[in-house]
Order: structure tokens, then C-alpha cells, then sequence
């Protein structure tokens, strides 16, 4: 039987050293808002006051600046996903972007440790592309819908039932799931992984609209799973003509986690990388976003030339990220993220073959 994946979370890891005892515990820095304090971020308010307005930034500041100068200090690099709140993305991380992104710049990083500022799979991600270095996730419950739709268990069910179909499997999964997968893939590059393979019939699991809408865009017969994202499932394809009908002249731009009826009235679909980049290059003058609420809070800071109209859909696991939890986790190196090398080494597998892939 293939081994099952232990939880990755330092209260249930192999005994081992934890990043706490290797690292060393810090004494919680003074978060009083004083002038110093003030004048050292006052560049970073400048990128978020239409978002946070000064009354408030007193209450952010000290814990950005806390942030910023103990990751220096510990030798640490903070990854944010889009669906990081703006204070977060603009005023902590280092490295921002889509799955893809950050697992590819995970294995650029020249750090010690990583704070992976997203959800628990993202930072198994980083963990597999970086078995030497720490990876510390803020709150280790901010889970995600997709990756708990399915197990390794029923993948293996799959390949039993279907043997000889390659599987390719959304990085919105656990690393068990990973460890029985041929190939990973992000919304970015589902459809170069689905052709790069040779087989005219795939897996495209777990998400069913992402391998529906992709299935629209091959000739290969897709294989689906039912598992769905909470936030993107949401939206509906009369919401969106609603939003067409009083908005006249806006584009609307939405992530293929979507369901096939609401990409049909998009004018365009792409991973939030594709959707930064396409309000970035064509400037459109009111746009609507259909995905995560806060990517638009964090692209309108680059573009405040476009007008965004927001149905404010948000991830409570991506959520779960504070600046207050990166604080405590960059003092107390907590929460560690561990996988069991008997999954890893066969989860990293169908990692690297996505990064390395020729797009």
C-alpha cells in the first residue's frame, strides 16, 4: 500500500528539531506607533492609503515595520499569493504571484527560510521545491476547498479504474494527492501540461470547470472530478450579464476555476497572472474582476487609472493571513511545514516536471 501523507504541520512531524530550536525564539518587538516608525514606512503607506487611509495606518505600520525588519534579521523571504490583502502584497512581501510563479520562484530563493503568505498546499509546494530550507505558514489551517475535495486515495482509485490515462493534477492539491499524479499544472499552463502529454485521454483533476473550460481548448477527451472552488463557484453567468447591463462598456475578466457558462460571457479568461497582465497592458477603463476580491484591491494599486468594479468574493482561508500572524510566526518560527519524504520525493517529481516544462 503507498504510504499515506502525514500532516504537514510541525505538531504532527516526524521528531526532528523544530524551526523554533533551531533558530531560536525572539522576544515580541515593542508595536507602538512612534515617529520613527512613521517615517520608515511612510513609502509603503503611499502604495495602500487609497485602500488603508491614514486614520488607520497607525494601526498597520508597527507591525509592518516589525515585519520588515525581523525578516532581515532571521534571514527569511516572504512569498504573498495575489489573494493577499493589500498591506500584505504591497507592504511585506518580497515575491508576489499565481502558484505557478511562486513555486517557480521558490527554488530561486536564496533564504533560509520562506513565509509562505497563502494557503497550506502553497506552502507544501515551496517545501517540496525547497527540502532544505524552512517553509513557516502563518496559520496552518487556512486550507483550501479544492485540495480538500480529494485524496491520494481516491487518485489511486482513479488509476486503478482507468489504467494507463496520465493524471494531471491542479497544484490546489495535498502533497498525498501530488505523490500519485503524473504532472501538476496551475489555471497558467493547464493546457500546455494537458498537450505536452501523449495520450489522447487525461485526467484534469480536481477542479471540474477548470478541466471543463480547458477541454474546450483540446482535442483530448478531459476526465473530471467534482471538486470546486468556494469563491469562484460563486459567480454566475446572469450576476455577470447584470454587471454588463448597468455598467455599459466594461470588461469583465475571469479566472477558468469559473464555471463554462461564466466564462462564455467574459470578454476574457486567464490565471490571475493572465488577468494582472491584461488590465496592466490594455488599460481598460472600468473592469470587473471575477475572481479573489482583494487581487483587484492589489492590481488597482499599480493602475489607479482603472475603475474597478468589485462583486467583493473572498477567500476566508486565504484571509486567515494577518500581519499580526506574520509577526508571530517570524518570532516564534512557527508554523513549520513538514512533508514525509516517502510522499515528497514522489510529489516533487510531478512538481518539477510542471516547472520545467517548456511553455
Amino acid at each position: 500500500m503507498a504510504p499515506v501523507a502525514q500532516a504537514t504541520t510541525r505538531a504532527h512531524a516526524p521528531a526532528r528539531m523544530s524551526a523554533a530550536e533551531r533558530f531560536g525564539v525572539l522576544e515580541h518587538p515593542d508595536l507602538s506607533y512612534t515617529p520613527a516608525v512613521a517615517r520608515e514606512t511612510e513609502h509603503l503607506h503611499a502604495r495602500v492609503k487609497q485602500f488603508i487611509p491614514a486614520i488607520e495606518w497607525p494601526v498597520y505600520a508597527p507591525y509592518v515595520h516589525a515585519i520588515n525588519r525581523l525578516k532581515k534579521q532571521r534571514g527569511a523571504v516572504i512569498l504573498a499569493h495575489n489573494y493577499q490583502t493589500p498591506e500584505i502584497f504591497h507592504c511585506v512581501a518580497d515575491i508576489v504571484g499565481d502558484s505557478l510563479q511562486l513555486a517557480r520562484d521558490a527554488t530561486k530563493v536564496d533564504a533560509d527560510i520562506i513565509i509562505q503568505c497563502g494557503v497550506h498546499f502553497m506552502a507544501e509546494t515551496s517545501k517540496l521545491l525547497n527540502p532544505e530550507k524552512t517553509v513557516l505558514i502563518p496559520d496552518a489551517k487556512a486550507g483550501c476547498s479544492l485540495s480538500d475535495s480529494i485524496t491520494g486515495a481516491d487518485v489511486r482509485l482513479l488509476k486503478e479504474r482507468y489504467p494507463g490515462v496520465p493524471v494531471v493534477t491542479y497544484v490546489n492539491t495535498s502533497a498525498d494527492v501530488k505523490a500519485e499524479t503524473d504532472i501538476c499544472c496551475t489555471s497558467s499552463n493547464v493546457l500546455s501540461v494537458v498537450e505536452s502529454l501523449e495520450s489522447d485521454t487525461v485526467f484534469c483533476i480536481p477542479d471540474e470547470y477548470l478541466a471543463m473550460n480547458v477541454a474546450k481548448q483540446t482535442k483530448k477527451t478531459i476526465l473530471t472530478w467534482k471538486g470546486h472552488c468556494e469563491v469562484h463557484e460563486r459567480f454566475t453567468a446572469n450576476e455577470l450579464l447584470a454587471y454588463k447591463e448597468s455598467h455599459p462598456g466594461i470588461e469583465i475578466i475571469g479566472h477558468p476555476e469559473c464555471h463554462p457558462d461564466v466564462i462564455a460571457v467574459c470578454d476574457f479568461s486567464g490565471s490571475t497572472s493572465g488577468m494582472i497582465n491584461y488590465v496592466k497592458d490594455r488599460r481598460p477603463s472600468r473592469v470587473l474582476l471575477v475572481t479573489e476580491c482583494s487581487m483587484a484591491s492589489n492590481i488597482q494599486a499599480e493602475v489607479p487609472d482603472v475603475d474597478f468594479v468589485k462583486p467583493c468574493n473572498l477567500c476566508p482561508h486565504m484571509k486567515r493571513i494577518t500581519l499580526p500572524k506574520i509577526l508571530d510566526s517570524l518570532v516564534t518560527m512557527t508554523e513549520e511545514v513538514l512533508v514525509d519524504p516517502a510522499i515528497a520525493d514522489r510529489a516533487r517529481l510531478a512538481v518539477e516536471r510542471m516547472v520545467n516544462l517548456k511553455q
